[in-house]
């Protein structure tokens, strides 16, 4: 282990580098980076695509411990075991003084590791295995596999209150230490967001998953143009639903008031709608939600996981979640008013310069490791 006025050598594994768990390792890689830490990053070679290489290519220089891809595969199959010996080959080489593990399936591999003296093991879950409900049979197993590996952590790192609970109430209390560390962004993430000339009324900016809900927003703008309000939707993003996103417009009869942009970054998203709308069935703590946020823009979003934690005392932006009426009347509520949907959006980028900078979330995760070392 590094000694006090040492740099760590940190070692970030995740499976999927896509999402915001991708961003959150990126900002945290560079934050540590920036702090002097020797840094370096394990991820999935099968997913993320040209967008990963690229992010990945980008950081590689600044990584003293290196980017490394594996081929890890979402569903637990036999073939981890080699995945694994691959991984542990790795840790024996690089020598990290923190395994940090993001995701379930990273996570699992990170804590599967044999207890050193040297090496402090880390997890973050990110939501993952949390989001299957317990009387299902992938929330059954993975509730089992998450309460076999809670007492080979040293250290959980929650990114909101609503995950350390969650885990608690259908994993168990862990022994060892509990840190919520907020996601955060960078100072230039603050700088206002102009309005697009082409801009809808709406926008989506995200993944197309189930868990996301932008099937939801679809029938919500259904309603609106059956009620007589003809709102107009931008949908920014990809993923695997977009073929039954487009189906279910063409169902809906929407086609002439929704288009897809394709993936974009967050802030051109974001202008291209004068209300962004966060339709999730579940989350943690979104990225998107805190990029929105400190952008200043107008939003309405739903009610559910760390979402509160991000708004605080300007909670009367969200809505019931899984409703497509209370989201319907959100939606209409602020494109009614929308001097006032902007006034609200000023005051909680206040609330989020405070309280989600990258900077307060470096510093989290470096007294979360410090104080895992002390515990040791």
């Amino acid at each position: 282990m590094a000694g006090p006025d040492q740099p760590l050598r940190i070692l970030h594994a995740t499976r999927a580098p896509v999402g915001g768990i991708f961003r959150h390792i990126l900002d945290l890689a560079n934050g540590q980076a920036d702090r002097g830490h020797h840094v370096g990053i394990v991820a999935d070679s099968l997913t993320g695509g040209e967008r990963a290489d690229a992010a990945l290519a980008a950081i590689a220089p600044r990584m003293k411990l290196g980017v490394h891809r594996l081929a890890i595969r979402r569903e637990p199959v036999p073939i981890d075991v080699v995945v694994w010996a691959h991984f542990a080959r790795l840790i024996r080489k690089l020598r990290p003084d923190v395994l940090h593990g993001h995701g379930a399936k990273a996570g699992a591999f990170v804590r599967l590791q044999g207890r050193s003296p040297t090496t402090i093991r880390v997890y973050t879950p990110h939501g993952g295995s949390l989001h299957y409900p317990l009387n299902t049979l992938k929330g059954a197993i993975y509730s089992r596999l998450e309460r076999a590996l809670m007492n080979r952590t040293d250290l959980f790192l929650f990114e909101s209150a609503f995950a350390r609970d969650t885990y608690q109430r259908n994993i168990g209390k862990p022994a060892s230490l509990v840190r919520c560390v907020f996601n955060g962004v960078t100072a230039d993430e603050f700088d206002p967001v102009a309005l697009a000339d082409d801009a809808t009324d709406i926008v989506y900016v995200g993944e197309f998953r189930h868990i996301k809900g932008a099937d939801i927003l679809l029938d919500a703008v259904a309603r609106l143009r059956a009620d007589g309000r003809p709102v107009t939707l931008t949908l920014a993003g990809d993923g695997e639903e977009l073929s039954a996103l487009k189906a279910q417009i063409a169902r809906l009869g929407l086609g002439d008031a929704v288009r897809f942009i394709g993936h974009v970054k967050a802030r051109y998203g974001f202008s291209k709608g004068k209300v962004l709308v966060v339709p999730s069935r579940g989350d943690s703590m979104p990225y998107v939600v805190i990029e929105a946020a400190a952008a200043g823009i107008p939003m309405v979003a739903a009610r559910v996981g760390g979402i509160p934690e991000i708004f605080g005392e300007y909670g009367e932006q969200l809505f019931a979640p899984n409703m497509v009426g209370a989201m319907a009347d959100a939606i209409e509520t602020a494109l009614d008013d929308l001097d006032t949907a902007r006034a609200r959006a000023r005051a909680l980028r206040e609330r989020i310069f405070l309280h989600f900078s990258q900077k307060a979330m470096v510093e989290g995760v470096m007294a979360g490791y410090r104080d895992a070392f002390t515990a040791r």
